[in-house]
Order: structure tokens, then sequence, then C-alpha cells
């Protein structure tokens, strides 16, 4: 299998001119490889530069509503009944994009694994979670679901400010004389901050449960009780810790998720780190920030330049 260093070596290589349909090439090989590898099986492989651009606008690395028009633009042309493998690397994003994402994939494919050669965090990890069955290597993270919150300038975990305003009461109840230290962090949350934190837990745990219950539990006689007692770890805060905490394969399959691991199967490793080599050569090497592929050779493409 050609390393990283070797892909971007023969990158480099080519004439400026060839670059462009050099890397298309590889590209589509890959995942034409990995849709023969999984049973004749249609690809996409949809990706961010969070990595290769950390200062990118938010629009540009994470999941958005407008990847819903990539997804549409890709899946164009494509026959539907042969199950859909999607190839995931995001930290994450919207959540209510992730559900336009998984209900127009659900309305399509009956049958949607996710591999994830790296990262899908956050709703990312939500997308994986409404497939039938999640692909990951050694290497491959998915993370907590706890959505965040905007203010300030800033991102707050749902889950803190709820176990905040928990901690505040437990403390004014026992100790009057600590509301003065706690007035002041309290006001600058907002009044209506506490609600839009509970809603929004229960709102992803609810719908990551329903997907669950749907897909990868489907047929078994407890998959509501086993849908909802995974989707409420993986959105369980106080036990991760931090927004982008590791859940690895072995976390992942001890709760009861059904993973397959990446490297049972060389060729199929090989084909999907080439492809997600490649997209990461695209992201440092171009204005690309986030792209969909798809093995039928169809593409959506967001740039930005610094």
């Amino acid at each position: 299998m050609p390393s990283w260093n070797d892909l971007l070596t023969e990158f480099i290589a080519q004439p400026d001119d060839n670059r462009d349909a050099w890397i298309h090439a590889r590209v589509v090989d890959a995942l034409t490889t990995i849709g023969t590898l999984r049973g004749g099986r249609r690809v996409i492989m949809y990706g961010s530069g969070f990595l290769q651009k950390p200062t990118a606008p938010p629009a540009h690395s994470m999941i958005t509503h407008e990847d819903l028009n990539g997804l549409m633009a890709v899946i164009y042309g494509m026959e539907w009944d042969k199950g859909l493998t999607l190839i995931l690397h995001t930290p994450g994003g919207v959540t209510n994009a992730a559900e336009s994402l998984v209900s127009y994939m659900r309305s399509k494919f009956d049958d949607v694994e996710v591999i994830v050669p790296a990262f899908a965090m956050s709703a990312g990890t939500m997308i994986s979670l409404a497939s039938d069955r999640i692909v990951l290597g050694r290497q491959s993270q998915l993370g907590p679901i706890d959505p965040q919150l905007s203010g300030g300038g800033r991102s707050v975990s749902a889950r803190a400010v709820v176990e905040q305003f928990d901690r505040a009461q437990r403390e004014v109840l026992a100790n009057t004389a600590a509301a003065h230290v706690w007035a002041p962090i309290v006001a600058s949350l907002g009044p209506a901050l506490l609600q839009e934190a509970q809603n929004a837990l229960d709102y992803s745990e609810r719908m990551v449960a329903e997907w669950l219950s749907q897909y990868m539990f489907a047929g078994s006689p407890t998959s509501v009780q086993d849908g909802q007692r995974v989707a409420q770890h993986f959105n369980d805060a106080t036990t991760h810790k931090s927004h982008g905490r590791r859940i690895g394969r072995d976390e992942a399959r001890a709760q009861g998720v059904t993973v397959e691991d990446l490297e049972s199967n060389q060729d199929l490793q090989e084909a999907v780190l080439s492809a997600y080599h490649l997209m990461t050569i695209v992201f440092e090497q171009t204005v690309s920030t986030k792209m969909l592929w798809s093995d039928h050779d169809r593409t959506w493409v967001k740039n930005w330049d610094e």
C-alpha cells in the first residue's frame, strides 16, 4: 500500500497540468475498488480538511445544511438498490444538517454502511450510528454526540450547561450565601440557554436512538431498548468529559454497536486508506476544504482561499 508520502511524491512529480486528472483518476479507482470489495455497492467519500486548514470558517469544515446539495449531486444517477458505502471524515457540525443527510441517504438506500478511516466526530458519529454497520480501523475514532451550543463567540457543551445549572441549584439550596457567587455566572448564560441545552440533548439522543432501533438493531426484540442505551452512552458527556474524546472500535463494540475491523480485509484497507490519503493531499495542496466524491465519478467541492 502506498503511504501518504508515496502518494504525495507521485502527485508532485506530475506536470502541473496533469495533477488534477491524476488525482481524480486515483480517487475514482480507489472508490470503485471499495465498491467491488463490498459486493458491488455504491461508494461516496465525504470529508473535510479540518486538519489541514484549521482556520477555515466553520461552513468550510463542518457538516452544514449546504452539504445536502452536495449529497444530492453525487448520488444522482446511482443504482440505489445496491446499497451505499459512505467513507466519512469529519469533525462534526450542525445536528439538524446531519439529520437531513441521514434522512436523504436512507430514503434512497435500504442498506447503508459507514467506513471511518480516521475521524467521524460529533454529528459525524451521529451519521455513523444511523448506518447498518460501521467499519473502523485501529486508528479510527468516533466521539460523543453531546451537542454544542454557540454563544459569546464560542461553543459550549449542552450537557455542561445543564450540569452547571444543576450544580448552582444544589449549592444555593444548601447555602443561600452561594447565590452571590452563582448569580453573575448564571446571568451570563442567558435565561433561555438551560432550556435550549436540555432540548438539544433530548433531541440528539432521541434521534440517534430511533436510527439505531430502525437500522442497526432492526429485527431484534430489544431494538428500542438497545438503541436508547447506546444513544445514551454516546450522549453522556458526564462520562466522556470532553467533546473531543476518542471512542474507538473496542468501546463502540462493547456498547453493542455493529463494528467490522478494517484490517480484516487488507485489500479493502489499502483502498480506503489510499482514498483517504489522496483526499488529504487535495486539502493540503489546493484551496479545497470539503468534498463529496462518488465511485461513478461525480464530485462536489467547497473551496476557501486564505
